[in-house]
């Protein structure tokens, strides 16, 4: 079916106002004009969600290094994504970055619908990208079940607890290995798990927040925050219930002072850098996974300043220097710390 001349240029203002007026914010480098372009599509609104944050500050650090126009186009659901990598296509923009597993579907088939579009996937990865398609993802598991060895070592009612957004198998990254850990190093442990879901289970701290008091009322004395945005809702619970949590991809000691043990660290801003300076130099289509033996992931308290980190770890260095054996023994593959996505 064809469109006259004034009818898709009627269509194309129409799409471009739904994306810019609803589902996306945009931010420019400042400064003089940029050789380059780049945008990124989040799956939600950035808002508290630190693993979002970390995206953003990756695609500017990747803007000013590489002298590009950095656009940050914020989603609200899986359409508006929809419509952010469309009007970032028909932008010309040199690469679209797309942050999330929840996103994967969308970019691979955009990938292939577009093949002179450079696309980059940042935290998954579809079994067989188009060339067009760098991908960068991490290995989550290893640095939870850091976290979880922590846990099982400090315990003292012999029970620990996780709160994630969604039972799926790549958000258990941050439930399973945390028990494993846990496990590992005290054979008594018990464990209680609860799940958001909802309508925003990335970022309703209120519901999050109730699923904490569960796993609190449950007897469990320390539990993994994998709520993303809805973190800040658990460590209140974790606060009234003298319940200790773990916080995941940044330093979230600092958000909560006093109830968070150590985080579960997940550079998102450094593979995205780098992935962004392979593409504009022709390296495109790249598969690279992070783990602790590329330092992708880690915990705060194996980190350089951990004693002004605001972590309570800080004040455990017998179980910090337990901890450093265990990811030694990660990296050397002696300990091998399965994965829920492929563990079947």
């Amino acid at each position: 079916m064809m469109f006259s001349t004034r009818a898709a240029l009627v269509t194309a203002v129409a799409a471009l106002a739904l994306v810019t007026s609803g589902c996306s914010s945009s931010s420019e480098t400042a400064g003089e004009a940029k050789e380059k372009s780049i945008v990124l599509i989040t799956p939600t609104a950035i808002g508290s969600n630190n693993f979002l944050q970390l995206a953003k500050t990756g695609a500017e650090a990747a803007g000013k290094a590489n002298n590009a126009d950095v656009k940050v186009y914020e989603s609200k659901d899986p359409a508006s994504v929809q419509q952010n990598i469309d009007a970032a296509v028909r932008a010309k923009a040199d690469i679209v970055i797309g942050v999330s597993f929840s996103v994967q579907d969308q970019f691979d088939t955009s990938a292939q619908d577009s093949p002179d579009q450079q696309f980059l996937l940042v935290d998954a990865c579809p079994e067989k990208p188009a060339e067009n398609l760098t991908c960068a993802s991490f290995k989550e598991y290893e640095s939870n079940y850091l976290a979880g060895v922590e846990a099982g070592l400090l315990t003292k009612a012999d029970k620990v607890g996780a709160v994630a957004s969604v039972d799926t198998p790549f958000v258990n990254r941050w439930v399973t290995p945390f028990l494993d850990g846990a496990k590992s190093v005290n054979k008594d442990v018990k464990s209680s798990v609860q799940y958001v879901g909802g309508d925003n289970p990335f970022g309703d701290q209120a519901r999050a927040k109730a699923q904490a008091q569960v796993v609190a009322d449950s007897g469990a004395d320390y539990l993994n925050a994998a709520a993303s945005g809805g973190n800040y809702g658990i460590f209140e619970a974790a606060e009234a219930n003298k319940v200790k949590a773990f916080g995941v991809d940044t330093n979230q000691c600092l958000d909560s002072p006093g109830n968070v043990v150590d985080n579960s660290i997940k550079r998102v801003d450094v593979a995205l850098e780098n992935s962004v300076k392979d593409i504009l130099a022709g390296k495109s289509g790249d598969v690279k996974v992070y783990g602790l033996a590329e330092n992708g992931v880690g915990l705060t308290g194996l980190e350089e300043g951990v004693a002004d980190s605001k972590c309570l770890i800080a004040d455990h260095p017998d179980v910090i220097e337990k901890v450093k054996q265990v990811r030694d023994d990660i990296i050397a593959g002696k300990i091998t710390v399965k994965d829920p996505v492929t563990a079947g």
